[in-house]
């Protein structure tokens, strides 16, 4: 009985299989252009897919960053500059010049409607073009853009996170033999854009080379 009813499914899973792939080809016959369309969408569709996951990776880099201003004026800069951030001091190395920071980031209310437009907007197109190959489902493909808010909500959830900040103070002798700070800080790469365009840093790399 059991081996009866297994050849029943087997048997019916077979005329599934051989129907759905004859309608496939049908319409990769009969519609050459939008099949090369649906190709097209559902390639766009993997990349946002890989947009929105890059959204909340970490991108955690570490730079050497170097100032003209004294060592006593730029401390002051930098402890003001992370209570406007609402950066607290975890831990402190006075001997090895060595600071951590702890701060929470807060997701960006901007980026989250952003990625719920661009996820509405591609399966917007891709339920379009199912629509037109399958024109007699062609409302079932349209409800795929409810789905579009799991992207804000997938971003709202994993970019609120506690962002660590390590800090590390050195001294570099300048061109004139002064001595100029040299910082070396570990954080996202967001955090190292807003701190070099708030405080009087500048790579060594960049620095060196105008040196020379």
């Amino acid at each position: 009985m059991v081996t009866g009813n297994w050849s029943l499914v087997t048997e019916k899973l077979s005329t599934i299989h051989y129907q759905l792939s004859t309608a496939i080809n049908e319409v990769i016959l009969n519609n050459p252009i939008l099949s090369s369309t649906l190709l097209l969408t559902i390639l766009l569709m993997v990349g946002l897919l890989f947009f929105i996951r890059g959204s909340v990776k970490d991108r955690t880099k570490e730079v050497k960053l170097i100032s003209w201003e004294p060592e006593e004026s730029l401390s002051l800069q930098l402890q003001a500059y992370f209570a406007g951030r609402a950066y607290n001091l975890a831990d402190a190395d006075r001997s090895q010049n060595q600071f951590a920071f702890e701060g929470w980031v807060r997701p960006s209310w901007f980026l989250a409607i952003f990625l719920t437009c661009l996820a509405a907007l591609g399966l917007l197109c891709l339920s379009l073009v199912l629509s037109f190959l399958y024109p007699s489902i062609g409302n079932i493909f349209l409800s795929l853009t409810l789905i579009a808010p799991g992207a804000g909500i997938f971003y709202w959830q994993k970019a609120g996170r506690w962002e660590r900040v390590l800090l590390k103070v050195d001294t570099l002798s300048g061109p004139d033999q002064s001595p100029r700070p040299l910082l070396t800080i570990t954080a996202h790469r967001d955090e190292l854009r807003q701190i070099q365009q708030q405080l009087p840093l500048k790579p060594l790399a960049e620095e060196m080379k105008l040196s020379h």
